[in-house]
């Protein structure tokens, strides 16, 4: 685990955050600009002297209860920050080199060949950062606070610099760290289409506390969060390809629930993904529907609902009345809908689900 306790007041800003998060995977630190989600990233790193405590595993890096602290360079993390801050008269081995020589040879838990293989950057090492795009620039900079074998990765908005398809370029690298490397990620940004590709762990911030914490997919199925009332609300749905129809472009996905026709996808038969479906692409009835154009149609049970004055926010859960398990949706419908349905918990209901994008 990765713990926090950690308080910081300024003039017009007060931290005060109790974090306690998994030791794998990534964790996402998501909030308006100015929450502190920086500030906490700077805190674990030592770079900004919050007061409290913070522990990795049995590894204890700040007690201020015990006149403990230990700096930041003894401590065994990797920084990555919105700019690649590369130096400019080395090629991108010099730059790696230089990351490498940071810690010894005994402790290398992360090969040079491993990082340049994880990140795509075989064909670069001759070149000069100022040759690189703004892609290739945040790929080497990430290569280089791996070679330092970190025991936790902290990223600081990686992504925030660069255009979408440099953002489309590094998305996937990202991925195969999650998959292929044991490390502790913990990961600032304010785009949720990130943290709905990378994050299994969420942390929701504002005004510099923690307004809730969890599992990313049952924190983004609450209706009595803010994230319910964005535009881009919805679910994450964690997944197995089990079927391509290529005459008509699609493939189908399975899950705790149910089952889901989306647009073809290049991933292999048995493939673990993830989807989201957006709530607004979501409709309910209490009958299944007879030649209708729209291929999902699930069973789902109505946990719960939350209306303002034009709209209603459904909870959803997917799968038939009874069953075990079964996976969180959202549904966004007018609120004159629902009262014509006259809908509450419980009822059994069918979900139609219009667009759904594979993540």
């Amino acid at each position: 685990m990765i713990v926090a306790r950690l308080q910081l007041a300024r003039r017009d800003f007060h931290l005060d955050v109790a974090l306690d998060l998994p030791g794998q995977g990534i964790t996402a630190l998501f909030g308006p600009s100015g929450c502190g989600k920086t500030t906490v990233l700077r805190a674990l790193a030592g770079l900004e002297r919050a007061t409290g405590h913070v522990a990795l595993g049995d590894e204890l890096w700040q007690d201020d209860a015990q006149q403990f602290f230990v700096p930041t360079h003894q401590r065994p993390i990797g920084y990555v920050i919105q700019e690649a801050a590369l130096f400019p008269h080395l090629d991108v081995q010099g730059n790696l080199h230089y990351g490498l020589r940071r810690v010894a040879a005994s402790e290398r838990r992360i090969a040079l060949d491993q990082a340049v293989e994880l990140l795509g950057i075989g064909a670069l090492m001759a070149r000069r950062p100022a040759t690189l795009s703004g892609g290739e620039r945040q790929r080497v900079a990430i290569a280089r606070a791996l070679v330092t074998s970190p025991r936790l990765l902290l990223m600081d908005e990686p992504l925030a610099a660069l255009d979408a398809a440099r953002k489309a370029e590094i998305l996937p690298h990202l991925e195969r760290l999650h998959r292929e490397l044991a490390l502790p990620i913990v990961y600032v940004t304010h785009a949720m289409d990130e943290v709905a590709r990378l994050a299994d762990h969420l942390v929701l911030m504002q005004a510099g506390r923690v307004e809730a914490c969890g599992p990313l997919n049952e924190l983004l199925a609450r209706v009595d969060l803010p994230l319910a009332r964005q535009d881009d609300a919805g679910v994450v749905i964690a997944a197995q390809l089990v079927e391509h129809d290529a005459p008509f472009g699609l493939s189908r996905i399975a899950f705790d629930g149910g089952a889901l026709w989306l647009g073809q996808s290049d991933a292999a038969i048995g493939q673990a993904v993830r989807a989201r479906v957006l709530a607004r692409d979501v409709s309910v009835t209490r009958q299944v529907p007879a030649q209708t154009s729209i291929l999902n149609v699930l069973p789902v049970v109505l946990e719960g609902l939350q209306a303002d004055r034009s709209t209603a926010l459904l909870r959803l859960r997917l799968g038939a009345p009874g069953a075990a398990g079964g996976t969180p949706l959202l549904a966004r419908i007018t609120r004159k809908s629902c009262e014509a349905l006259a809908l509450a918990p419980g009822d059994v209901l069918y979900a139609q689900i219009k667009g759904v994008a594979l993540m």
